[in-house]
């Protein structure tokens, strides 16, 4: 009965310390989320209007698209269209070979992990260096995000000493302060910007009204990735468009403090064309299956999302099972629906990883349905073939008891009789229920029953009352 997800949690509840660690961690982020959503009084009618404006954005997006691809040119960028993820890639090769690139450096882009743009770009010789911190050193380890926001998170700073020293970038071995690593790193990372032939960023936001994208970092590697080098190339997905200035003041006192618990972030990068000494500036703006999902009635909402990886901080199943146990490279609750609507086949095994206990839909900045897309996913699973066989022939058993009051009655009967059963025949590794918890005790009298008898009167009600005598104060 055990998913795919289930099977990898497994693996990564085996280390005990960790997985605790891994869940008060990110419980402390949401927490920093509540104190910061509870310092702003507005906070409930900034999440209306950041919704309003994304559903508003999204069912205009052809009329936004074109104003901002409109406003780039003006600005004198040069602006590329991509379909789907190889034509991503292809775009931006051709426009490194154009330039004869050979080092990129780049910012924290979630798209060009989607579209798997750095194994493409290292197959053709061009190297790739990523310049968040937390990116940069899973670069290093060559595995993937854990997280939207933390990539690295999964990670120590013992880890990450021992990882420095191995690709020397650590000078002194044994010393795994995280001030002294992050210095190191700096002078690694200072090199690598100054010798670069290219820088490439994401785009937190693109504005329809000017043709700006704009990019929120805490590092300022953003900004680096584009003063040094001579060419600009900016991703950004559909969906990231936005109106105006005014539209993006409001997901800009959100963003942060969903995300991380800040006020803002450190750096809040505006470009709108390429630096007098430098020479050009593309955009690429990238479809990748999103215009198709906009016509999906019921999961099109989640194309309102800005990245902030709130849910995830709060879903007490990615917290305990890490970003690793799910099959699409953005893990969580809104990486659930994405991968549901990128390949049902290949992603049906995450749905399982939800209570449905919609903490999510509760934190989440522009209110996007998660937890309810998706049960509407679990409801589908047959249709698509992917439901779990044992999961099937569980959910008729159910339906067959709860749909016969005397089988039901009869079960709840005789249920008691499971706590005098020896220890070993109930927890065992034929019921799933017993790993990593006891079986529990089933009532003597069943909740139906005791609602009945409290509902019922009792037999000697209203009698053996005597009548109170005038001396006790009755009338007379």
């Amino acid at each position: 009965m055990s998913t795919q997800h289930s099977k990898a949690a497994k693996e990564f509840l085996k280390n005990q310390t960790y997985a605790k660690w891994h869940d008060a961690t990110f419980w402390a982020v949401r927490t920093k989320r509540d104190n910061m959503a509870m310092g702003l009084d507005e906070w409930e009618q900034l999440r209306e209007k950041a919704s309003a404006i994304k559903r508003h954005t999204i069912t205009h997006l052809d009329e936004y698209l074109d104003q901002f691809a409109t406003n780039a040119e003006k600005n004198g960028c040069i602006v590329h269209w991509a379909k789907d993820a190889n034509e991503f890639n292809e775009i931006v090769y051709g426009i490194l070979k154009d330039h004869d690139v050979k080092k990129m450096v780049k910012s924290k882009s979630m798209l060009t992990e989607e579209c798997e743009m750095n194994p493409y770009l290292e197959s053709k010789g061009i190297e790739v260096v990523e310049t968040d911190l937390g990116e940069r050193i899973i670069q290093l380890k060559g595995q993937k995000p854990s997280h939207i926001v933390m990539p690295a998170i999964h990670l120590n700073h013992d880890d990450v000493g021992e990882l420095f020293e191995e690709k020397g970038i650590s000078k002194e071995k044994g010393n795994h302060d995280p001030t002294y690593l992050t210095y190191m790193a700096r002078l690694s990372l200072r090199n690598e910007f100054l010798t670069a032939d290219a820088g490439m960023t994401g785009a937190n936001f693109g504005i329809a009204a000017t043709g700006d994208i704009v990019v929120c970092t805490n590092e300022g590697n953003a900004d680096m990735s584009t003063s040094c080098p001579k060419l600009h190339i900016a991703a950004i997905g559909l969906e990231k468009v936005i109106p105006n200035y005014d539209c993006l003041a409001v997901f800009q006192r959100m963003l942060c403090r969903a995300g991380t618990g800040q006020p803002t972030t450190t750096y809040t990068s505006h470009f709108r064309k390429a630096r007098p000494t430098a020479h050009e500036m593309h955009i690429i703006l990238v479809d990748n299956g999103r215009s198709e999902w906009i016509g999906n009635p019921e999961h099109w909402e989640v194309l309102k999302c800005i990245r902030c990886g709130s849910c995830m901080n709060t879903c007490p199943v990615y917290r305990r099972s890490g970003g690793y146990s799910y099959s699409y490279f953005i893990p969580g609750p809104v990486g659930i629906n994405l991968g549901m609507l990128r390949d049902v086949q290949k992603h049906s095994g995450n749905v399982s990883a939800c209570t449905l206990c919609n903490s999510c839909q509760c934190v989440c900045p522009v209110k996007i349905d998660l937890g309810d897309q998706i049960y509407k996913w679990r409801q589908q699973l047959d249709e698509f073939g992917t439901a779990n066989p044992e999961k099937k022939l569980m959910c008729k058993a159910m339906s067959m008891l709860f749909g016969s009051p005397a089988l039901y009655k009869m079960a709840t009967a005789v249920s008691p009789l499971a706590n005098i059963m020896p220890p070993f025949l109930m927890n065992n590794g034929l019921n799933p229920w017993a790993e990593g918890h006891e079986m529990m005790k089933f009532p003597k009298k069943p909740f139906h029953s005791i609602i009945k008898d409290l509902a019922s009167p009792s037999p000697t009600e209203g009698e053996g009352k005597a009548s109170p005598s005038p001396s006790q104060g009755g009338d007379v």
